[in-house]
């Protein structure tokens, strides 16, 4: 994919004197904490984050139109733009390349100067050099005044000086790196959705630039562009949230340099939906820009009902809470001097920005609401009808306070309580229904285990107002249980235990009644989910004795592991002139086992495994057939059924399907029985492009290198050959009865099935169990998904799970 060649012609200079060196990089590997936020997921991805800005920010001073990131098969990432390009020429002060400077200085950049950008996301000036001291190896092309540059870079030193390679049409920069894994031990691989999430909310938020996410290794692209910007945004946060009215409001102004956008839309829902950011940044706490939006909304709406008579009574009153039910909006703020809180930039700190956002919205509210009235009128109704719900669960507060219901004073008699009062080292587990209780009860530390049953699954809050929600007795049991009370009462400060540990059955009914708890404290609890208190259990799915010992394994990954391993000691692996042992056999036989999971999402489609797995054996060590040669398909059909050895099933056993629709190329379509079901197996690009279906070609790829012909398997401590097979199937269920063989397998359902010292000993004891944190990395996707599965909008979740239903395995109805 090329880049654009154009020079603009309004392009301010930028040079390498423009780059002011504030410190070095020598605490960057020793504390990388301190500079990305952590060593583990977030911080890995929080690389591509700074590369990314950068690029942005060349777009927000005018000179950038498309920028590229790719996921490459090896590994590293790539952002490439069409900008000015990194300063080449040698720095006035430093002797070296501007683009050395940027590289290895810490708080190095041209974003110290005005005139080379007058607003950016990275004002500190340490994120690329940042990456480059986090990255095994880095390195950057410049395109730039009809040259090309390159420079190498070893986790943050210079290989060599900046080279000139020759001249160049083209303009921007490419930075390319690996992470280094001696830093991020836990995290090896970037994650394409997590980096679509990012790029998608950066092209919302600059309308008109073209960002193009790549994945190599499934063959994945997309592309996000949005000449609507944040309307755009708006609507995409709407989409299944059933809008009063089709188009969002949108306000645009400019006071001394500091840029505002807004659009704000409502929906029939229930959850205020609001998202600020300045320059690009995500400002999760809010700042000075939303408490400006806020006033300004609370005022005009208010005054409109007023003006207008559609407030009625002296009882009746709209407060701020009231207008922001069902709210969605987008506060885009861009200031040359923004203050944040420190470098994660969570909360913007300038007052001039307050004032200048409450008069934007103030005059551009006010004039939409007087230009569209029945615009108006359903915005004033919706707020007016929230006000009224209010105000009833404001009396049903106050009834069940005045019963004790909310008091912390009087818990809740089926709580059973833990000794230690200090809330830092109090935890409390939620579990699911009396049978399970009772052996939590019997099986808890109570020193500082508390335990609470639910009866039952407790209501869907995302489709119930406030006081529907405290007329459920398990709603109201387990508010008074944490002590924080709800909704406006709400105070984090008050909570009673700072583990919330949510404990279900693995089942369906057990996933439905996390779900719902979820959706509970995201909703109407969400500073607990926010602040890291809510936790899930991992009770195990199995467990395994031999003899007198016994093991629990958690899932389906760590017993096949434990099998294997099993089956495998003594035993070496003979094929092809090879000779395979150790953790090498052990991964060659975990990854044929995948096939069988790949091969069932195939056949649950209708499509006959036999036949795809034949179409895998041909092509994993070649590209794709030529779906343009009806000849070779036909050929190839012919050749697959003749493989699968299946009676012909009809006169059309065999077709070469001709282009249809926006398909560019031809299918074949392969008609079999199997299992007694008539199965039409359809092969094209698209299909060979599947995710799916290259993961099965890389497992037969793997089983190719150990080669063909017959397989020994050798007992190196009996000293001969126990299985000689030509089949990898006949070897690998040799493998699985062998691993298996002496066994005792429990596979676990239900909580309850266990005795209170096994849940003790595998779910509740701090030395051994596993939990699982709940957090928000991405605040959009959550309440999206949270919206789709327990909302009200039918279409959006048979969509979901018509996308998803392949995707599970061990459902348990």
């Amino acid at each position: 994919m090329s880049l654009s060649t154009e020079e603009n012609t309004n392009a301010t200079a930028y040079g390498s004197e423009q780059i002011k060196v504030l410190e070095g990089l020598d605490a960057v590997r020793k504390r990388p904490g301190m500079y990305i936020g952590d060593t583990y997921e977030r911080g890995y991805h929080h690389l591509v984050y700074e590369v990314l800005d950068n690029s942005v920010d060349e777009a927000l001073a005018g000179h950038c139109t498309e920028v590229i990131v790719t996921l490459h098969n090896d590994g590293s990432v790539s952002v490439k733009d069409n900008g000015r390009g990194i300063p080449t020429g040698i720095h006035p002060t430093e002797g070296i390349s501007g683009v050395e400077v940027v590289m290895t200085k810490l708080h190095a950049g041209g974003k110290f100067e005005k005139e080379a950008y007058k607003v950016s996301g990275g004002l500190h000036g340490v994120g690329i050099s940042v990456v480059n001291a986090l990255s095994e190896w880095l390195k950057v092309d410049i395109h730039q005044n009809g040259k090309a540059f390159f420079m190498e870079f070893r986790r943050g030193a210079p290989v060599a000086p900046l080279k000139e390679m020759g001249s160049s049409d083209l303009r921007g920069t490419t930075v390319r790196f690996y992470p280094d894994h001696t830093i991020f031990t836990q995290c090896t691989a970037f994650d394409f959705e997590t980096l679509v999430h990012r790029v998608r909310e950066l092209a919302f938020l600059n309308a008109g630039l073209k960002i193009v996410i790549i994945e190599e290794k499934s063959k994945t692209e997309k592309t996000f562009a949005y000449e609507g910007g944040i309307s755009s945004f708006v609507k995409h946060v709407n989409r299944n949230k059933n809008p009063l009215f089709p188009e969002p409001v949108f306000m645009k102004g400019e006071k001394e340099h500091v840029q505002l956008e807004v659009a704000l839309q409502y929906n029939r829902e229930y959850q205020e939906n609001m998202f600020t950011y300045c320059n690009n940044i995500n400002t999760h706490e809010g700042g000075t820009h939303l408490a400006g939006f806020k006033s300004a909304l609370t005022r005009c709406i208010n005054s409109y009902a007023t003006k207008n008579g559609l407030i009625k009574g002296e009882d009746e009153s709209i407060t701020g809470d009231d207008v922001r039910e069902g709210l969605a909006a987008v506060i885009s703020v861009k200031i040359p001097e923004p203050q944040f809180e420190g470098q994660t930039k969570t909360k913007l700190g300038n007052s001039e920005v307050k004032g200048f956002v409450e008069q934007l919205v103030g005059e551009g509210l006010s004039k939409f609401l007087e230009e569209n009235p029945s615009v108006a009128k359903l915005i004033v109704g919706k707020s007016l009808e929230a006000a009224r719900a209010r105000n009833a669960a404001k009396k049903a507060r106050e009834l069940v306070r005045r019963k004790g219901a909310l008091d912390s004073a009087a818990l809740p008699g089926k709580l059973a309580d833990c000794q230690n009062e200090n809330p830092e080292e109090a935890e409390i587990y939620i579990v699911e229904g009396d049978s399970a209780g009772g052996s939590a009860k019997q099986g808890r530390d109570k020193t500082n285990q508390a335990i609470l049953p639910l009866k039952g699954k407790i209501l869907n809050v995302e489709k119930a107002r406030f006081d529907k929600m405290l007329a459920f007795e398990e709603i109201r049991t387990l508010i008074s249980a944490l002590g924080t009370s709800i909704g406006t009462d709400f105070d984090i400060a008050k909570l009673r235990y700072h583990k919330i540990i949510i404990m279900t059955d693995a089942d369906v009914d057990g996933s439905h009644i996390r779900t719902l708890l979820l959706t509970f404290f995201y909703r109407q609890m969400n500073e607990v989910v926010t602040r890291g208190n809510l936790y899930i259990a991992q009770p195990p799915l199995y467990k395994v004795k031999k003899g007198k010992q016994e093991q629990y394994m958690k899932d389906q990954s760590e017993f096949d592991v434990f099998t294997t391993s099993m089956a495998l000691q003594n035993l070496e692996l003979k094929s092809a002139g090879k000779t395979i042992t150790g953790e090498d056999l052990k991964n060659h036989v975990l990854n044929f086992s995948k096939k069988d999971t790949l091969l069932e999402v195939f056949q649950n489609e209708k499509r006959d495994p036999r036949v795809v797995r034949i179409f895998a054996e041909n092509f994993w060590s070649t590209s794709a057939p030529d779906f343009n040669d009806v000849k070779g398909l036909e050929a190839l059909a012919k050749d697959l059924l003749a493989q699968v050895n299946e009676k012909v099933v009809g006169e059309n056993s065999v077709q070469v399907l001709e282009p249809k629709g926006d398909k560019k190329h031809h299918r074949i379509v392969i008609r079999t029985r199997h299992l007694g079901v008539l199965r039409k197996t359809y092969f094209s690009t698209e299909f060979f492009e599947r995710s799916s279906f290259q993961r099965l070609l890389q497992v037969f790829k793997t089983v190719n290198e150990l080669g063909k012909g017959s397989f020994v398997l050798f007992d190196t401590d009996k000293k001969e050959a126990i299985l000689e097979t030509s089949s990898i199937d006949q070897l690998m269920k040799f493998i699985d009865d062998r691993g298996r063989k002496g066994l005792s397998i429990t596979r676990y359902k239900g909580l309850g099935e266990m005795n209170p010292e096994q849940l003790w000993e595998t779910t509740m004891d701090p030395k051994n169990r596993v939990l699982l944190q709940v957090q928000v990395e991405d605040a959009i996707e959550a309440d999206e998904i949270f919206s789709v599965l327990m909302g009200d909008e039918v279409e959006p979740r048979r969509k979901f799970i018509e996308d998803n239903a392949l995707k599970i395995r061990n459902l348990d109805i």
